[in-house]
């Protein structure tokens, strides 16, 4: 017989994700922006003023390769969110940098993000929160471990 246990939590977890995935689309999109390029607009934004960085850096905060990065810089320069600016001291270097129009979109959008994401944790208690973290956490290093397992074993 077949041990489906691992459903429980991995099958779950999918479709949770699956639920908060649409909830953030939903309310990013009405802004014009794509899950993509609310990521990199975040990505500038914490990178501290002046809200720059070069597609390497943005695509290593991404996981997302330097052409899917080019891409989303492509459309998001084109909405006057960022500019490209090359670097005074090596031009080889281009960095992209939140415009004003920018910078007041992803704060607006973040803070709408964080009370969508509020309103979607508000059946946990700030204890619950703080277990589920702990325990995501955990399950995302059993995860990368598993990666390192010849597949059909079991640890």
């Amino acid at each position: 017989m077949l041990d489906t246990g691992p459903l429980e939590v991995l099958a779950r977890l999918h479709r949770s994700y699956l639920r908060y995935n649409t909830r953030l689309t939903a309310s990013i999109e009405p802004h014009g922006l794509s899950v993509a390029g609310f990521d990199v607009l975040t990505a500038l934004r914490r990178a501290g003023r002046p809200h720059r960085l070069t597609a390497g850096q943005l695509a290593d905060s991404s996981l997302v390769s330097s052409a899917g990065v080019t891409l989303r810089i492509d459309r998001l320069e084109k909405d006057g969110l960022i500019v490209r600016e090359r670097d005074d001291d090596d031009r080889r270097v281009v960095y992209s940098r939140l415009t004003e129009k920018g910078l007041a979109t992803v704060d607006t959008v973040f803070a709408e993000h964080l009370d969508n994401e509020r309103r979607m944790l508000a059946g946990l208690s700030p204890s619950e929160r703080r277990q589920l973290a702990r325990l995501l956490r955990k399950l995302e290093v059993s995860i990368v471990t598993s990666d390192e397992e010849p597949p059909g074993t079991t640890p």
